[in-house]
């Protein structure tokens, strides 16, 4: 078995976990950037995410932020990285109180929290 070590942190970043692959082999770190953006629609919050050097995270890393930082995070909508395939001008977003995923119009204007990643 690969052993793994943690990887080093910027100030203020936050270590959240691993992220498996669909096979269940570890994947990537997933690194929690410092900073909450106020209310923004999904574009905007796609670019500030970029601005300071992150993503948003996927609906999976969301569901990791919930389980390991929720303490982070408002008690409010965030939006993921991920668009409604189905559905074009929705995305996925999360809610970090109770910890429930659903989608809403990418002009809705949610809250965002960035990440990074760092494959294994």
């Amino acid at each position: 078995m690969k052993t793994l070590t943690l990887p080093e942190l910027a100030q203020g970043e936050i270590y959240a976990g691993i992220i498996l692959n669909s096979d269940g082999a570890p994947s990537h770190h997933l690194i929690l950037l410092a900073g909450d953006n106020d209310d923004a629609n999904w574009a905007d919050q796609t670019e500030w995410a970029k601005s300071i050097g992150g993503e948003l995270p996927t609906r999976a890393e969301q569901s990791l932020l919930v389980a390991n930082c929720k303490q982070h995070f408002q008690k409010n909508w965030y939006w993921s990285v991920e668009t409604v395939s189905s559905e074009p001008g929705w995305a996925w977003c999360q809610y970090f109180d109770l910890g429930i995923q659903n989608h809403g119009r990418t002009s809705d204007e949610l809250r965002a929290r960035a990440v990074r990643r760092l494959p294994i």
